[in-house]
C-alpha cells in the first residue's frame, strides 16, 4: 500500500486541521513525498538532531497529533518546536550526516529510499522549516 506524505506550514493547528480530508495541497505549499512512515521519521530526525531519545520522544506524546485518528484514515501532525528549531538552524553537513543516520536506522525495515532520498527529504523539509518560522508559521505533516 502507498503512503502519501505531504509537509506543509499553517498559521495554527486549526487552520492545518482543516485539510484533513482533502490534503494540504489546494490550501498551502506543500512537499510531497511518499512510501515511509512519516511519523515515525520526525521522531528520528528529533532524534538525531537533538539528543533526546526516540523513547523519550514518545513518552512526551510526539509527534502532536492535531487532526485525524491514528488508524487506517488521514491524520495531521504538527512538528514539535524543538524539532523546528533544529532543522532550522542544522547546517548542511548536519543535515546530511542526520539523514545518513536516519538511513542506516531503517536497517531491517523495508527501503523504499536511498540516502541521497533521505537528503533529499531531510533538506527539503528543513528548508520548508525556515521558510515557515520566517512566515511565523509552524511545520505540519499530512498523511494520506
Amino acid at each position: 500500500m502507498s503512503t502519501i506524505v505531504r509537509f506543509f506550514a499553517a498559521p495554527d493547528d486549526k487552520s492545518a486541521s482543516r485539510v484533513l480530508r482533502t490534503g494540504p495541497r489546494r490550501v498551502f505549499e506543500s512537499l510531497p513525498f511518499g512510501n515511509f512512515d512519516p511519523e515515525e521519521a520526525v521522531l528520528e530526525w528529533e532524534s538525531l538532531l537533538t539528543d533526546v531519545s526516540f523513547e523519550e520522544l514518545i513518552a512526551a506524546g510526539e509527534p502532536h497529533l492535531i487532526a485525524g485518528k491514528d488508524d487506517d484514515g488521514p491524520v495531521v501532525f504538527a512538528f514539535s518546536p524543538l524539532l523546528c528549531t533544529a532543522l532550522a538552524e542544522a547546517g548542511r553537513s548536519e543535515l546530511k550526516d542526520a539523514a545518513a543516520a536516519w538511513f542506516l536506522r531503517q536497517e531491517g525495515s523495508r527501503r523504499v529510499f536511498n540516502t541521497e532520498l533521505a537528503d533529499l527529504i531531510l533538506s527539503d523539509v528543513a528548508a520548508l522549516v525556515r521558510k515557515a518560522r520566517d512566515q511565523g508559521r509552524s511545520v505540519y505533516c499530512w498523511v494520506g
